[in-house]
């Protein structure tokens, strides 16, 4: 049994009938669109919130995406306003108002899973520390962001010979 051309003419057009189907879609503005996921480590964050001189740089490049980081960031933060104490770079009250506008970021923390991160230290010979931005942004399959050259490194060469997605395709 073969196919029969319907010599260009719809099926609706050919039972007598005419029908005209359009499609209509409303969609929220573009500040309501999910913004794309980007690791984030201290380096970055330290500098936005304690006005360090990266400042600008970190705000312009996290611009329209949504900072995402391991929940040790938190420990991070306050360790480098304790830090910045010790050394006289800031004043108690003003480390203090550091933290609190660390806390008006809007930063999605996640848990992180320990043994890939020590495989990730012990490879790229990273802190667990950095490792654990690594590992998140392979997991998330995000960019990472930061000022530390030796974990932009780790993450240039990790980020780039990930595996493809098990659900997507192979390509012939």
């Amino acid at each position: 049994m073969g196919c029969r051309r319907n010599q260009g003419r719809p099926l609706a057009a050919r039972a007598g009938e005419r029908r005209v189907s359009r499609i209509l879609i409303a969609e929220p503005g573009r500040n309501y669109w999910p913004k794309p996921p980007v690791v984030v480590d201290s380096s970055v964050i330290a500098a936005i919130v304690f006005d360090e001189s990266e400042q600008e740089d970190a705000r312009r490049t996290l611009a329209g995406k949504q900072p995402v980081a391991p929940d040790l960031l938190r420990f991070e933060i306050t360790n480098v306003g304790m830090n910045r104490l010790r050394q006289g770079k800031s004043r108690l009250e003003d480390a203090l108002e550091g933290l609190e506008h660390f806390d008006d970021l809007a930063i999605e923390f996640a848990g992180i899973v320990l043994a890939p991160v020590l495989r990730m230290a012990a490879r790229y010979k990273l802190s667990a520390y950095d490792a654990s931005y690594l590992w998140l942004a392979a997991e998330l399959r995000a960019p990472l962001v930061t000022f530390d050259k030796r974990l932009a490194a780790a993450a240039a060469d990790c980020l780039a010979n990930l595996p493809p997605p098990e659900d997507m395709p192979e390509k012939p």
